[in-house]
Parts: structure tokens; sequence; C-alpha cells
């Protein structure tokens, strides 16, 4: 069984490309296991449809260098914070016991962003108790498993960030992940209609707020994060 470092969960196909995929690729870079997991298809997208959108997935995962990738299915725009979809959630963080997971921003545009923040932090505390039972693929018994951390990656809405990573490097190679999504993104040739987040204004927006993320700690990009509960460090220089 796949342990995992790092598990990052989106709503969506390209949540996670848009708003961490910097910071992913860091630390693939770095040795660490990563993962990401795909709350839905996104089939209610206005552009693109789940075959296109699932082959962009396959070569973002490849082009991130990720270890692993799965969708529940859950509903797009419908799903809800039930059992049913904490079940899903509990079984996969099972799966990969996983130190820290990334979600979805805490309050953002879309509506499935918060909903999909809540449920995913909420199945993190749920999966770390024994007494609720949950199955593999296989069928066997899953241990309980909670990770160390929940952090929620900022999206569309400007949020004031918990802290910021340095992603310094990566940044072209996290556009280049982003722009394998050509039936959501900027695509002057397409006759589809227009999104919020079509726009070449929209890919600016993304350049220019990393740059405004690494300027705030002193490098040339970053990304920004929201946590609910206090972080706790050793020492004071590790906040350096």
């Amino acid at each position: 069984m796949l342990k995992l470092d790092i598990l990052a969960f989106g709503a969506h196909p390209d949540d996670v490309e848009i708003s961490c995929s910097g910071t992913l690729m860091k630390h693939v870079s770095a040795g660490y296991k990563v993962g990401v997991v795909d709350l839905t298809r996104g089939e209610l997208g206005t552009r693109g449809s789940v075959e296109i959108r699932n082959e962009e997935c396959k070569v973002a995962s490849a082009i991130m260098g990720i270890h692993a990738r799965e969708n529940l299915d859950l509903a797009d725009g419908f799903f809800e914070i039930n059992e049913a979809s904490k079940m899903k959630v509990i079984q996969t963080i099972r799966k990969y016991r996983p130190d820290i997971i990334l979600a979805n921003s805490i309050d953002d545009r879309h509506p499935d962003h918060g909903r999909a923040a809540k449920l995913v932090a909420e199945s993190a505390f749920l999966a770390g108790l024994r007494k609720i039972h949950s199955k593999d693929e296989a069928g066997v018994e899953q241990e309980a498993w909670r990770p160390r951390s929940v952090y929620h990656y900022v999206q569309d809405w400007q949020l004031k960030p918990d802290f910021i990573v340095d992603i310094t490097g990566f940044m072209d190679k996290r556009m280049e992940a982003l722009l394998v999504y050509k039936s959501q993104f900027y695509d002057p040739n397409s006759k589809e209609p227009e999104t919020p987040i079509s726009s070449q204004a929209f890919l600016n927006m993304i350049i220019y707020r990393s740059h405004e993320m690494g300027r705030i700690i002193g490098t040339e990009h970053g990304e920004a994060f929201k946590m609910h509960r206090p972080h706790g460090v050793r020492h004071l220089m590790d906040l350096l």
C-alpha cells in the first residue's frame, strides 16, 4: 500500500493545478510522496466534457510527477456533506495515510469549494476514529488514520494567508500543468462560451498573485494557504 506524505483534494479536476501545484511539485522534487484526489469529474463545467477533462487530468498529473491520483465521482455541484460522502473521503485518507492534507479554499466564489473544504476537514478528523469502520477496495478492514495537519489553499477570492510556500523555480512548470486544461482556460480559437476562468486576465491573475505572495515573504513566487487551527513549531527559527 502506497503511503503518501501529502494528499491534496480538489472539488474539481484543475483546482489543485490552479492553486497549489507549485507546492506539490516542490515537495515531489524533494523526495516526498504526493497524491491528488478529485472529488468530482467537473461534469457541470460550461466548457469541455468529462472525457476531455479526464485526459487533461492525466497529462497534468504526469507533468506534476505525483505518485497517485484518483476521482471519488461525487456529483459536481450537488455533493453534500453527509455520511456517504464522508465515508468516501475517510476510505481514501485511510488508504493513503497522508501526514498532510491540502484542501479547497475555506471560502470562495464557487460554492463547491467551501463545501469541499468542510467535507475534507471533517472527514480527516473522523478518519482517526477507530469506531468508524471502513474497508478498502479488496474488502479488508482499514485502520484508523488522522493526518497531522489540514491546510486550505487559497483560490479565486483573495483571502489573507496564514502562511505562504515559496515556489520559486516551479512557476513555469506550474503554468505548464495548468495550461494542459485547454478546455477550461484561455484559448483564442475556442468557440465555447466564456467563463470566469477562460480569459487571459485570469491567467495573468495567477501569475501576478504568485509574484505578490512571493514578495510578501521575500521570494519571487509563492502560494497562499489558510488553516483552521494554529500550527505548532519547535523553535522560532523554524518560521524563517
